[in-house]
């Protein structure tokens, strides 16, 4: 793997660096051969924060985490890459059976590590429910109304203005979004 170490107000000195390959470097096992990871330090009043991002082929693995302790930091922003590294390898392997499209993708990404070395804990995605629905043209407003009324965060519509399958979605901030999809 080549690091990349940029620091924001924080003096990260040799030592750290060093740590933080030495903890990055327990990911090499599930990691592909030769990829890129950028490290930055920054220091925000009195916690430290680590910020970490690999990209891979087609995806880009990123994690921050702020904390007062600089290698307390590193050794949590390496767990929650770990975390979504398998995730993502078994979402990968698990679309890969399914659908041969996938597979250039998985051999892509994890082409240097042997399929020997199954993770007991890849994540397998359930779908436990299917609906099915017309979807009456209506504006954003109705659909926002309509999905109050049924107590949801989201709702799928047909957009009378546009004619598209739009979704409007409740924000953290009490505020509306709406998604629409780009031609």
């Amino acid at each position: 793997m080549r690091y990349s170490f940029t620091s924001r107000d924080f003096n990260a000195g040799d030592n750290i660096k060093e740590k933080t390959m030495q903890k990055i470097g327990r990911l090499e096992r599930i990691l592909p051969e030769n990829c890129e990871v950028f490290v930055t330090f920054s220091t925000i009043k009195i916690n430290n924060k680590v910020e970490v991002t690999i990209p891979l082929k087609g995806r880009t693995l990123r994690a921050e985490v702020t904390d007062v302790d600089m290698l307390n930091a590193v050794d949590k922003v390496v767990d929650a890459l770990e975390r979504q590294m398998k995730k993502y390898k078994g979402q990968l392997n698990n679309k890969a059976r399914r659908d041969s499209s996938f597979i250039e993708e998985y051999n892509n990404v994890f082409s240097s590590h042997a399929e020997d070395s199954k993770d007991s804990d890849e994540q397998k995605v359930l779908i436990k429910k299917t609906k099915k629905f017309a979807f009456k043209p209506m504006d954003v407003e109705e659909a926002v109304m309509n999905m109050e009324l049924l107590g949801h965060n989201f709702f799928v519509f047909r957009n009378s203005r546009t004619e598209e399958i739009n979704v409007v979605y409740k924000r953290h901030d009490s505020t509306y979004g709406i998604i629409e999809p780009e031609v």
